[in-house]
């Protein structure tokens, strides 16, 4: 039995299933989803972009709230799946659920993040054959902008198709450090920017204590952003997969029980 005892922050069905990973492991969890996924209300815009895909060189899904949703919409809308269409996703998870609808979906093998598929080579051969490179970014409100920022300046242009917003579920003022002091947890893990956002705002004035606990992180983005909110100990996973986390755990000191 490991002597880990991690909170989990994902939104709750991704929680349950990560924690079902790490108790395979011998790892204890607790979950305390600080994401919770708000599809934004349909408009125009988003059909109009559904229905014109072919515009684009790349499609790139960012997250697996992403996939199902412009999944659903193209079902909705009762367009054709663009399986002759390169897509990309930034991890395995969001990738598979692309696949099982027939989409061409390349997604990068050891990193989770947003450099490893800016070097992803199916990735770069589609701006490649492009006269006039075009990228969709499907996503939340928000979020991924390094990708945005690297393709613009390699003169692509980027269009984005917002389906979701990431809110914080409603918590009493101190849930987080009690669920962290009543179950003698001793790391904490955010698989996202917001996320980690979350965490500092239902953190509060306790976040000084917290802030000492490993922090396990997806991106080396966020791993900035824990740094420059005071984080002490910040493992950087180099991706948001449970065997990410998984791997991280190895390269860290065993905790004390």
């Amino acid at each position: 039995m490991s002597s880990w005892r991690l909170l989990l922050t994902r939104p709750t069905q991704e929680s349950a299933a990560l924690a079902a990973t790490l108790a395979q492991q011998g790892i204890y969890s607790s979950s305390l989803p600080l994401l919770a996924i708000e599809p934004l209300s349909e408009r125009a815009e988003q059909r109009a972009t559904l229905n014109d895909l072919s515009r684009y060189c790349a499609v790139i899904v960012v997250s697996k709230p992403a996939a199902r949703l412009s999944l659903g919409l193209l079902q909705r809308y009762q367009l054709p799946m663009p399986t002759e269409q390169p897509w990309f996703s930034v991890g395995s998870a969001t990738g598979q659920i692309l696949r099982e609808y027939g989409l061409q979906v390349h997604y990068p093998e050891h990193a989770d993040d947003s450099e490893a598929l800016l070097g992803l080579p199916p990735f770069q051969q589609a701006l490649a054959l492009a006269d006039n490179p075009r990228v969709l970014i499907v996503r939340g409100e928000g979020g991924r902008e390094l990708l945005a920022e690297h393709l613009r300046g390699q003169g692509v242009q980027v269009d984005y198709l917002p389906l979701y917003r990431r809110v914080l579920p409603q918590y009493p003022a101190a849930a987080l450090a009690e669920r962290v002091q009543a179950e003698r947890l001793n790391a904490l893990v955010v698989s996202s920017g917001q996320g980690f956002v979350h965490l500092r705002q239902l953190a509060a004035d306790a976040w000084a204590q917290l802030a000492l606990l490993p922090l396990f992180v997806p991106s080396p983005r966020v791993a900035d952003m824990a740094r420059a909110a005071g984080a002490q100990c910040i493992v950087d996973c180099r991706g948001a997969s449970a065997a990410a986390l998984l791997a991280a755990l190895q390269t860290q000191p065993t905790p004390d029980l």
